[in-house]
């Protein structure tokens, strides 16, 4: 959308911003709390992260070359192939998205939730951020257990997800809970950056990402983003934890790449799903930020099958436990 009205580089950038983060209506309250944002993100802090676990379970970690630590949690209890389960990606995101599933299926079968790099109790360096490299968490994660697994990934997780199974036989089954990359984005931020994969607008989100971070780790910022994923009330918890990984040592970093929408595929159902293989299960219902335009499509291919969750956005394992679980199941038991 363009404005019709001229204004100084630096407001077109913020409003551009803005826009593309769905923040309009916290324009007035972004520019009144500036001094105070500004100051209170520090860029390059070196304090240790005191983020509390996000599931049960044993905190593990791998060592990726290039970029440091990514950790997971592990619960091998249980009987039958093991579990992954992965998060979203948003400036506040961790393996707590998932909490529920895993609290499901912990004891059941073997479970491990992993935390993409540069979120939860994963390093948070200031360091290139693509989808190249949050698939490889995945894929050593999958040589870590080095057994068959079955996957489940939420909205742009579900993208690094795919990639890995293209590469990983190990990998048997996806499911995909409200993925990203079957439709048009919903907003600027959910989408690749034809011209340049991004770079422009990420280099423009440098100049203010002390602002910017600071503006949307926020708690009146991050329950606005969490109520676009929850039919009813956002549970408290919830906000809690997303303002606690949000206020860890390094936490803007990663946000920046996703926000600049060098974290997404350019074309997801061409380049991910259409070739696909494995066989894939996707939940759905409402999405305020991606749509699935083309879901009709991919159940077209062998093995590929969706179930509407209805009355959900996001996030229906935390409205809907008992049907999710319900399609979950029924998906992994047929052969």
């Amino acid at each position: 959308m363009q404005r019709r009205m001229q204004p100084s580089r630096t407001q077109r950038t913020g409003r551009v911003l803005l826009r593309g983060l769905a923040l309009a209506g916290l324009v007035t309250a972004l520019a009144a709390c500036a001094p105070a944002l500004q100051s209170s993100a520090q860029p390059g802090s070196s304090a240790v992260s005191t983020l509390r676990p996000a599931v049960s379970g044993e905190q593990r970690f791998l060592t990726l070359p290039g970029f440091g630590r990514v950790g997971y949690y592990a619960d091998p209890r249980g009987s039958g192939r093991p579990l992954i389960l992965t998060h979203a990606v948003n400036a506040a995101a961790s393996a707590y998205e998932v909490r529920p599933l895993w609290n499901a299926y912990a004891g059941q079968r073997p479970v491990y939730a992993l935390e993409w790099p540069g979120f939860g109790q994963s390093d948070r360096p200031d360091v290139t951020y693509a989808p190249e490299l949050m698939t490889q968490a995945l894929l050593a994660l999958v040589a870590e257990l080095n057994t068959e697994v079955d996957v489940v990934a939420l909205s742009l997780g579900s993208e690094f997800a795919a990639r890995a199974a293209l590469q990983e036989p190990r990998i048997r089954s996806l499911a995909l809970i409200s993925p990203s990359g079957l439709g048009q984005p919903r907003g600027g931020s959910q989408q690749a950056t034809a011209d340049d994969g991004g770079l422009s607008r990420y280099q423009r989100l440098r100049r203010v990402d002390d602002l910017l971070y600071g503006t949307l780790r926020t708690r009146p910022s991050v329950h606005y983003f969490l109520s676009r994923s929850f039919r009813g009330p956002v549970p408290g918890e919830v906000i809690d934890y997303s303002v606690d990984t949000s206020r860890q040592p390094g936490a803007k970093y990663a946000p920046l790449y996703f926000v600049s929408g060098r974290l997404f595929d350019s074309d997801g159902y061409q380049n991910l799903y259409r070739p696909l293989k494995t066989p894939t299960l996707v939940l759905y219902d409402q999405d305020g930020f991606v749509s699935f335009d083309r879901l009709p499509l991919f159940t077209q291919q062998p093995g590929m099958q969706a179930v509407r969750i209805a009355g959900t956005d996001g996030l229906p394992h935390w409205e809907k436990l008992p049907e999710v679980k319900a399609a979950l199941d029924t998906f992994w038991q047929k052969p």
